[in-house]
């Protein structure tokens, strides 16, 4: 927080939606947006996620509602990863960060 009188930081935006950077796996790209509102996550989507194969397909959507929910609820990156979903989660939460730091929260 700035004192009182202070100008303010630089202009963080409190509202809109940002694009996580897209962040390569061995099993394909991961791609998230959120929608901000009041400094404040109000929902996470993921434009795209990992997609070579069946089993990656079907380990990232497993994981994806989970990230989204852990997310939603810490409001910030700092999440555990899904187990059995490392490179998903790890690729999630870089794309994520990625999408805060533009937000700047």
């Amino acid at each position: 927080r700035s004192p009182p009188g202070a100008a303010p930081a630089a202009a963080a935006a409190s509202a809109g939606s940002f694009t996580g950077s897209s962040v390569s796996t061995p099993y394909g790209s991961v791609q998230i947006q959120i929608v901000v509102a009041n400094h404040k996550i109000t929902d996470v989507k993921a434009l795209h996620l990992t997609d070579h194969g069946g089993r990656s397909v079907q380990i990232s959507n497993d994981a994806a509602p989970i990230l989204r929910s852990e997310v939603l609820s810490s409001q910030s990156a700092q999440v555990s990863s899904v187990s059995g979903a490392t490179y998903t989660s790890d690729a999630y939460l870089t794309s994520l960060q990625s999408a805060l730091d533009q937000a700047g929260i």
